[in-house]
């Protein structure tokens, strides 16, 4: 156990102190002992909310609010998290039951997002915030090849495409349902279709930024209903 655990501290490059707060961070509820890590997933949530704000803050010389929080919704999310957990082969650390390890749970985002942010609250208790940020965001950025809007939003299409195909067999289909505006300031309204059902639907200044919102709300519903 604790030869795991030292295996996960050296890919953190972070050493616990107190090894009990990293077993509660690697705690599935399914294991039935007297804590999880579901209060340390909340903790870690909020942490990297501020810590990637930060981030984005210092990187970004922009004024425009919504484009540095479109920016942080796309890191700070289930699929985002999802992506560091497997950097770090989170799923051959977690304690699961044996119904939910059987179940495929080492496989399942919700479940590698969730210890993700329960480990960086973890971090945060031990040695604060400056360590979690040293972490987080050389995870952030090795493991995503441009942090850009057009980049990550890339990334949500072909997210949704892979969950559609891999839960229906089929490929998600956009209609423009709407567009408004003259033709320099056209605004564009998408919908995202999955077996003719709509899905979600998002404005855009243009119809592929439209697609790519629509395809982040699709995945955050699609990840919610397989919870």
């Amino acid at each position: 156990m604790h030869k795991n655990i030292k295996t996960l501290e050296e890919k953190l490059g972070y050493e616990f102190k107190d090894k009990k707060l990293i077993i509660e961070a690697l705690t599935h509820k399914s294991y039935k002992q007297p804590y999880d890590n579901e209060r340390l997933e909340f903790l870690g949530d909020a942490v990297l909310d501020l810590v990637v704000g930060e981030y984005l803050f210092r990187k970004f010389r922009t004024s425009d609010e919504g484009k540095l929080s479109k920016i942080r919704a796309s890191l700070v999310n289930e699929t985002g998290f999802d992506k560091l957990a497997r950097a770090l082969h989170l799923g051959d650390y977690i304690l699961l039951s044996n119904a939910e390890d059987n179940n495929g749970g080492r496989e399942k985002s919700s479940l590698l997002s969730n210890a993700f942010e329960a480990i960086m609250g973890a971090v945060y208790l031990e040695a604060g915030l400056g360590e979690v940020q040293r972490i987080a965001i050389d995870l952030i950025e090795k493991n995503h090849e441009e942090i850009s809007l057009d980049s990550l939003f890339r990334d949500f299409k072909t997210t949704l495409q892979e969950l559609t195909q891999a839960r229906f067999g089929i490929t998600p289909e956009y209609k423009v349902l709407a567009s408004r505006g003259p033709d320099h300031q056209k605004e564009f309204e998408v919908g995202v279709f999955i077996e003719d059902k709509e899905y979600a639907r998002a404005n855009g200044k243009s119809k592929k930024i439209a697609q790519q919102e629509a395809a982040r709300v699709a995945v955050e519903l699609l990840n919610k209903e397989k919870q």
